[in-house]
């Protein structure tokens, strides 16, 4: 009997271990993979670069980038409907050189940052509809764009240097920045009194915040020798910041996240990659596209606290760099818009989704 009750117990703990879920692999492992390709209407046989996706939930999300054709660049939009990408060429401009930057949703409309022929503007979609709200000056550089209900910026540089322009629902103003403020990388906003921002300064690089009054330095206390690659920014007041630390030269990726009180500095086992794309997933974890180690599939990470895991998408026949490029949460999914290169030929588009199915 004793032998017996041994050999069950061996037996259960064997089948336990055979069933452990993906969840309990060590960090840094890779887990099953769970993303489906979305096709994506063939786009013309030129370089390509893709700016952005957002998306309002599983049935609309916006992607935009351009073309590298022969005579200049040429905008890029792609739309999703909950079926299908197909391309939108309705825009006003959408013939022109120029190319489309940041998706924004602004209640039931849809902004985008837009170069056209070098003048700036910002193009809203309504259900009648596009319409544009020309910038009030031209820029040498359009470097980002945010908006919110209530209220719109643009960063960039003219002869004269940095620009900070504001919409306020009625019309533009120009914003003044603190002083040593040399270049703004990039600018987020929850509401239109809470807006913040990258700023490289006669001191490094600082986190600007805009209180609905002014610019101020929100002292936030990044790392040394660091710079910032995105800012996120969520309802609930949380915050995370990615961007790079350099040390003797060599840069690694951090994540400072802020509960409403306090910062907390990790460093991922995720090398240098760039987190511009990283956004908040459906299941509370922070998602970003990294570099693969395989040239046929795209991979992303899952950083949840201190656990880093990863996945890869879809194995794509004779591909040789599968490259998302931006990533959004759509639902209870999430979205990946960017590239791929197919073995004798130019990078076309691809997008993949993980999740239930839209």
């Amino acid at each position: 009997m004793r032998r017996l009750r041994t050999f069950l117990v061996c037996l259960l703990l064997a089948c336990a271990a055979a069933v452990t879920p993906a969840a309990a692999a060590p960090p840094g492992a890779a887990v099953a993979p769970g993303w489906s390709a979305l096709p994506v209407p063939p786009s013309a046989p030129v370089p390509l670069t893709v700016s952005d996706l957002a998306a309002r939930g599983p049935g609309e999300a916006w992607a935009t980038g351009y073309e590298h054709a022969a005579d200049g660049l040429r905008p890029m939009l792609y739309r999703w409907n909950g079926t299908a990408w197909n391309r939108d060429s309705t825009f006003p401009g959408a013939d022109e050189l120029g190319w489309l930057g940041k998706v924004q949703f602004v209640g039931d409309e849809v902004w985008i940052l837009h170069n056209r022929g070098g003048e700036g503007e910002i193009l809203r979609r309504a259900e009648d509809g596009w319409t544009s709200l020309p910038l009030p000056q031209t820029l040498w550089t359009y470097q980002d764009f945010t908006a919110v209900p209530g209220g719109a910026w643009v960063v960039g540089e003219d002869g004269t240097g940095l620009k900070v322009l504001h919409h306020d629902g009625t019309g533009w103003t120009e914003q003044s920045t603190p002083e040593g403020v040399l270049y703004l990388m990039g600018i987020t906003a929850r509401t239109a009194t809470d807006v913040w921002a990258q700023a490289d300064t006669t001191d490094g690089t600082t986190i600007l915040r805009w209180d609905g009054t002014e610019w101020r330095d929100a002292r936030v206390p990044l790392p040394p020798d660091s710079n910032v690659h995105t800012i996120l920014l969520e309802p609930s007041g949380r915050a995370v910041i990615g961007g790079s630390q350099y040390t003797d030269g060599v840069p690694r990726t951090y994540l400072m996240t802020f509960n409403g009180h306090t910062w907390r500095t990790t460093y991922p086992p995720l090398g240098d990659t760039f987190t511009e794309a990283m956004v908040r997933g459906p299941d509370g974890a922070l998602w970003l596209p990294v570099r693969s180690d395989r040239a046929f599939q795209s991979k992303y990470a899952r950083v949840d606290g201190r656990r880093t895991t990863f996945s890869y998408g879809p194995e794509r026949t004779n591909a040789i760099d599968v490259k998302p490029r931006a990533l959004a949460r759509a639902g209870a999914g999430l979205l990946s818009f960017g590239t791929v290169e197919i073995y004798g030929s130019k990078p076309t588009l691809m997008s993949e989704w993980l999740g239930g199915r839209p």
